[in-house]
């Protein structure tokens, strides 16, 4: 039997259970002296399945009235559409009134769980699958013999019980491959921010289904975490070879390309992307930063607030506007994005040190000290002290100065290769030719 069809809530649960076709009415039983109550069935599934339902409904009412409540299939095809309508608490009542017809009915038992899930119910929802469990030992959804569970799966992912998720969707597995399922597995290894083992998933599940786009993307994007940009473009040019237009999958290569300062390869990228998701806050976050590396500060301001205005609680858009403010002097403004950027995240280091330059320029030089201390108790980045040696030097605290110059040396001399050409940008070579010099001239 078919499972119920999606609607607007449930988009995020991930389930295979995408038909819109109703389950069959030989899923119910028939029994001979049911058939009264049971003979336009047929009817209800052909209403459903057209989506046609208003028409579907009126037969609906008109089986109920001649059965007196009693019609399993007629009450399970309202819950359906009720659910679809996104009347989700309606659906699971009518649920259980078929439950209580037929006991022993697993779709049944499968709808209200399903529909406890959308509720984020998600421990009762758990407690249905495993009586559903008990009744159908076979299903890949709900088994229980070598266990599937991954309706089961989804409800712990959301508990944050994620040993038992990962078991469920493992098990899901172990008996039917499915995208979906692999694809939640990944997500839950991804969430713990183990993202060795997501890869892994994905790249089996890439054995299963070799064209799945989003499969494609979503590794691509993992490899990318992981600062394997190589290997991260090969997957989302693959992915964009079966899916030219995806949104997401042109986000993520235009990225690489902006990294490798292409600006105008990546915004053409992003032209692309925009016909499809003109309200991606990150898409309009990308395309600022674009222009900011074309020294277009006013588009780049244009569009980074625009992606404020679409995601006000994105972080790296306001750290962004920060940067962008810092950069054309408008200290005050920068002030503030960094300052909201702090506030929204408060463990990425740089904010602070972005922060404390900017305090400086505001000729807060107390409050910049402390920006720099926070940053430097946080991470060793050798920018922080070669920064703060600056301010330290701007301001006649010469010692201090020497102090963090010695440790920015230190600091620069550990990094490795590929770091170190990174380190080797013309300005910090300059910056750092330039104090050691004062530094000297200073003794």
């Amino acid at each position: 039997m078919a499972s119920a069809p999606n609607n607007g809530a449930a988009s995020a649960e991930g389930q295979a259970s995408k038909s819109s076709r109703a389950p069959p009415p030989g899923g119910f039983s028939l029994r001979s002296q049911a058939q009264t109550r049971e003979k336009k069935n047929w009817l209800l599934n052909l209403l459903y399945v057209r989506q046609e339902f208003k028409e579907c409904l009126e037969v609906v009412e008109e089986q109920l009235r001649e059965s007196n409540g009693m019609c399993e299939y007629a009450i399970y095809v309202k819950a359906l559409i009720r659910r679809q309508e996104g009347q989700v608490q309606e659906s699971l009542q009518l649920f259980q009134a078929a439950t209580c017809i037929n006991p022993r009915n697993v779709h049944n038992l499968k709808q209200v769980g399903r529909s406890l899930y959308l509720l984020g119910k998600h421990g009762a929802a758990i407690e249905v699958y495993d009586e559903a469990q008990r009744l159908s030992p076979d299903d890949w959804e709900i088994s229980r013999h070598g266990g599937g569970w991954h309706n089961k799966g989804l409800c712990h992912m959301y508990l944050r019980q994620y040993e038992n998720c990962v078991d469920c969707f493992t098990k899901a597995n172990a008996i039917q491959r499915h995208d979906v399922t692999f694809m939640q597995l990944g997500k839950v290894f991804a969430v713990q921010e183990d993202y060795k083992s997501a890869i892994d998933v994905y790249t089996e599940a890439l054995e299963f289904s070799p064209e799945n786009a989003e499969l494609l993307t979503t590794l691509g994007i993992l490899y990318l975490r992981e600062r394997d940009n190589m290997k991260a473009f090969e997957y989302l040019g693959n992915a964009l070879t079966h899916d030219p237009k995806n949104a997401k999958t042109i986000l993520a290569a235009g990225s690489i390309i902006q990294d490798h300062s292409d600006m105008d390869v990546a915004l053409v990228k992003y032209r692309v992307a925009a016909v499809q998701t003109p309200n991606s806050a990150q898409l309009w976050n990308n395309v600022g930063m674009c222009f900011f590396g074309k020294t277009k500060y006013v588009a780049a301001i244009a569009c980074l607030k625009r992606a404020l205005y679409l995601d006000p609680f994105e972080w790296i858009i306001s750290y962004n506007l920060g940067l962008v403010h810092l950069s054309t002097g408008q200290y005050a403004s920068a002030f503030h994005f960094f300052s909201a950027s702090i506030n929204l995240k408060p463990d990425w280091p740089s904010s602070y040190m972005y922060l404390a330059i900017t305090l400086s320029r505001l000729e807060d030089f107390a409050n910049a000290c402390s920006a720099y201390e926070k940053a430097i108790d946080m991470d060793t980045d050798h920018m922080f002290h070669l920064n703060f040696a600056i301010t330290l030097l701007n301001n006649g605290d010469t010692v201090e100065a020497r102090n963090q110059f010695a440790l920015f040396e230190t600091a620069f001399s550990q990094l490795d290769e590929e770091q170190r050409q990174k380190g080797a940008d013309p300005e910090v070579q300059e910056q750092r030719q330039l104090l050691q010099g004062l530094l000297s001239a200073a003794k």
